[in-house]
C-alpha cells in the first residue's frame, strides 16, 4: 500500500496505473475508520483494479467550529486498518494542500440542500460539494463509494456530478450497523458508555416503522418516533422526516407507489447522530 500527501506524486502514480488499463475506485473519508468504511473499500476492490482511499477532515463542511475541532482523528490507526485489507493507495493531504487558497465556488442543488441536514447545518452541503469535486478532480476515479447513512449527502453528490458532467459513477452502499442496530459512525467514538447504550433506541424506533405503518398514518408515525426518542433523557430529536427519495420533499401520507425514506438526526449530549431507513410496501 502506498501513502501520498502530495497531489502531484499521487497523480503521477495514478496516471501510470490508468495508462496501463487499470480502473480506479475511490472512497473519500474523514478518517476514524470503522467497519462501515471498510465495507466501502471492499466493495471498491470487488469492482475496480485499484482502490484509493482519501483521509481528510474537511473544514468547509462544518458549520460548527467546535464540531470540527472535536472530530476524531486517528491517522496511523486508519492507515494500518487499510493496509490490513490490502488497500492500494491512501491519500492523506494537509489542509494547505487541498485549500491553498479560499475556494469561492458555489453550487446549485435545486432545493435538495434546503431540507433536513441542509436546514439545520447551513453551508454544510456547499462544503461537501467543494471537497468532493476537488477530490474527484485530483483522483479522477471511475467509481466513487459512499455510505447510505448519509442519504441526503449521496443524493446531493449525485446531483452535483450530473449537473457538472463529472465522469464518475456514484455508488451508494448499505448502512453497516453495530450489533444493537446503531448505525456505524465515527461520531460514536465520542459517546460515553451510557450515551452509547441509549443511542441504540434511534435505530430501534426506525425499524419499528415497518410495523407501525400498517396501523398508523404517516403523521402519527412521525409523532410516535419523535415522542419515543425524546422520552429518553439522553436523546433529543433535531429532526425526523419521511420523504420522497427522489426530491427529498416531505410526505403527508403513505404512498405505496413511491420510494420512501425516513431520515432522522438526534443529539446525544453534544454528539449529533443521523440515520435513515427505506420503507417498503
Amino acid at each position: 500500500m502506498k501513502v501520498f500527501e502530495n497531489i502531484i506524486e499521487l497523480q503521477t502514480e495514478l496516471n501510470n496505473l490508468v495508462s496501463s488499463g487499470s480502473s480506479i475506485g475511490f472512497v473519500p473519508t474523514m478518517g476514524a475508520l470503522h467497519e462501515g468504511h471498510i465495507s466501502l473499500v471492499k466493495k471498491s476492490q470487488e469492482e475496480n483494479d485499484i482502490t484509493v482511499v482519501s483521509i481528510f477532515v474537511n473544514p468547509t463542511q462544518f458549520n460548527d467550529k467546535n464540531d470540527y475541532l472535536k472530530y476524531p482523528r486517528f491517522l496511523p490507526k486508519d492507515i494500518n486498518k487499510l493496509d490490513e485489507v490490502n488497500c492500494d493507495i491512501v491519500f492523506s493531504p494537509s489542509e494547505d494542500v487541498i485549500y491553498p487558497e479560499d475556494d469561492k465556488r458555489e453550487f446549485e442543488f435545486d432545493g435538495l440542500d434546503k431540507v433536513m441536514e441542509g436546514k439545520f447545518r447551513p453551508g454544510h452541503f456547499r462544503g461537501v460539494a467543494l471537497i468532493v469535486t476537488k477530490l474527484f478532480d485530483i483522483v479522477k476515479p471511475n467509481k466513487a463509494y459512499f455510505g447510505a447513512k448519509d442519504f441526503q449527502q449521496v443524493a446531493i453528490i449525485k446531483h452535483v456530478v450530473e449537473k457538472n458532467n463529472i465522469p464518475v459513477e456514484i455508488v451508494s452502499c448499505q448502512i453497516v450497523r453495530e450489533e444493537d442496530g446503531l448505525a456505524m459512525s465515527s461520531r460514536n467514538l465520542r459517546l460515553n458508555d451510557e450515551q452509547r447504550k441509549n443511542a441504540a433506541l434511534i435505530s430501534k424506533c426506525l425499524f419499528e416503522i415497518e410495523k407501525k405503518k400498517k396501523s398508523l398514518s404517516l403523521q402519527e408515525t412521525k409523532q410516535y418516533v419523535i415522542r419515543n426518542i425524546n422520552d429518553n433523557p439522553f436523546l433529543e430529536v433535531e429532526y425526523f422526516d419521511i420523504v420522497n427519495e427522489k426530491d427529498l420533499n416531505s410526505l403527508s401520507d403513505w404512498d405505496k407507489e413511491m420510494a420512501i425514506r425516513c431520515c432522522i438526526a438526534v443529539n446525544v449530549g453534544n454528539v449529533r447522530l443521523i440515520d435513515n431507513i427505506r420503507i417498503n410496501f
